[in-house]
């Protein structure tokens, strides 16, 4: 089975809004359809495509209308299951591969419309030119970034590997903006960072969920203890980790828990999603075989963790953040996560395109359905000390149209909830906060884990006087546009 789980057994990454999918990559399932075609309906679907052709306005190709009959059809079901054309199907494998074609650069929105380069990778195509971390693009090629989303500007940026990008940066300290023309290249993202944040307390975050994340993971965890081997206090930070591959999701959580302890199980129709995985290396060695968490120091295994979640936590991270709260080997810290439950499976096509189709759904070890409600914390803390943030903003799966059930708890009724989250959001915008950054001497949450691994005070959320206070503040944002 473990043979069969490296060959197949994928969770994919976000593509819209944050929103993770869970993959699994297979070949077309060669079975008999039970009932027997509609042929009525597809009568129906003939006559359509026929009138179509001959009455519409002007010619359709064939190739267009049966590929968007087949896209339709699949993206009907829920909001994960989608047909992949040539295009979205080598994305999907480049991210979950942790590479692809490009500059180098980690990037965010500034709050005066730029891209805010925040980091340049090490060792890329922008790190060789001298992108620096502060930078700003104003121009990619010859168009202007304001106006883009951060998608688009990512567009431009990608491309073919040995073409040219041309980048407008406005630096601090220099009077006139700086163009560097970079060549593109294949990158490596590395989807694990850590440092020692104070003596003795280690902060490791997993930005995503790729192939290479448990190697990752296992190297930077070796790394902290060569630099301080009495480590008292460690914070996993899977804040805004949108999911990825399942062996690294498994991978990971096997690293805190006790050997071959059971991680996920997964439920559906076919025989094949009715599983159970475990902390073993045979579900999450991807890379010759070889169990890269076999060096890691024993220590590991006792060490008090806390684990930092948002809204923007899901899939693969849900699963890791939910082993270790059904375990009680962490206390989960930070908002509720998105609520991402399903698997989906990669049927392929042709060489070049896909369906994505739900399949399953996951559960923790203890038979939580995390589906449309995801994990909530042992400790609520707000993303900054005044409030949540940019994080009241983020969309859960609960919101999305069509999206499947939760088949082991009911749902919480969402009138009132989507209410007051639509306040939060209005007072978020108007506090015009800027994007934070994680690890940093200004996280608030990072601040508060460390705190409740030392024993001291944490500053919690306050739920009972939340609508109060947002009715306060949007008293004050009314007074406001009055006076304009």
């Amino acid at each position: 089975m473990g043979k069969k789980l490296k060959n197949s057994g994928l969770i994919g990454l976000g593509v819209v809004a944050g929103v993770a999918i869970s993959l699994q990559f297979s070949a077309m399932a060669q079975k008999p359809v039970d009932p027997p075609l509609p042929l009525e309906e597809l009568r129906q679907l003939a006559d359509v495509f026929g009138l179509i052709k001959s009455d519409y306005v002007e010619k359709v190709e064939d190739k267009k209308l049966l590929t968007e009959a087949i896209s339709g059809m699949v993206a009907s079901l829920d909001p994960h299951s989608a047909y992949l054309d040539k295009k979205a199907y080598a994305e999907l494998r480049e991210g979950s591969q942790g590479k692809f074609v490009g500059l180098g650069i980690e990037i965010g929105q500034s709050e005066d419309g730029y891209i805010k380069i925040v980091a340049p990778i090490e060792d890329s195509p922008a790190w060789r030119a001298g992108i620096k971390a502060g930078d700003l693009i104003s121009r990619l090629d010859n168009t202007p970034v304001k106006g883009l989303s951060l998608d688009e500007s990512v567009k431009k940026m990608r491309g073919e590997p040995h073409t040219k990008v041309s980048m407008t940066i406005l630096r601090k300290g220099e009077a006139e903006p700086l163009v560097f023309n970079i060549t593109r290249e294949e990158i490596h993202q590395k989807s694990v960072k850590g440092k020692i944040v104070e003596p003795g307390y280690a902060w490791v975050r997993i930005s995503q969920f790729q192939e290479p994340t448990v190697d990752d993971l296992a190297a930077k965890i070796i790394e902290l203890y060569k630099q301080d081997p009495n480590i008292k206090g460690l914070v996993l930070d899977l804040r805004n980790d949108p999911g990825g591959v399942l062996q690294g999701a498994i991978g990971v959580a096997a690293a805190f828990l006790p050997k071959d302890a059971a991680i996920v199980s997964t439920n559906g129709q076919l025989p094949d999603s009715k599983q159970i995985f475990y902390g073993r290396p045979e579900y999450y060695a991807l890379r010759n075989d070889s169990d890269a968490l076999a060096k890691l120091p024993a220590a590991l295994k006792q060490v008090p963790m806390a684990v930092l979640v948002n809204t923007g936590s899901a899939s693969a991270s849900e699963i890791v953040a939910g082993a270790l709260q059904d375990y009680k080997r962490a206390d989960i810290i930070g908002t509720q996560t998105f609520g991402k439950g399903s698997v989906q499976t990669i049927r392929q096509l042709t060489a070049d395109t896909a369906v994505k189709l739900t399949t399953a759904r996951y559960y923790t070890p203890n038979g939580r359905s995390i589906q449309a409600k995801g994990i909530v914390p042992d400790l609520a803390v707000d993303e900054n000390a005044d409030g949540d943030g940019l994080n009241a903003l983020r969309t859960r799966e609960a919101d999305l149209d069509k999206h499947l059930t939760n088949d082991r708890d009911q749902e919480i009724a969402k009138s009132k909830r989507d209410e007051l989250e639509e306040q939060l959001r209005i007072v978020a915008l108007e506090k015009k906060r800027k994007p934070l950054e994680y690890g940093s001497a200004d996280d608030f949450q990072l601040a508060q884990a460390l705190n409740h691994l030392k024993g001291l005070p944490v500053q919690l959320a306050k739920p009972e006087t939340t609508v109060v206070q947002t009715e306060a503040a949007l008293g004050g944002i009314k007074k406001d546009l009055a006076k304009k």
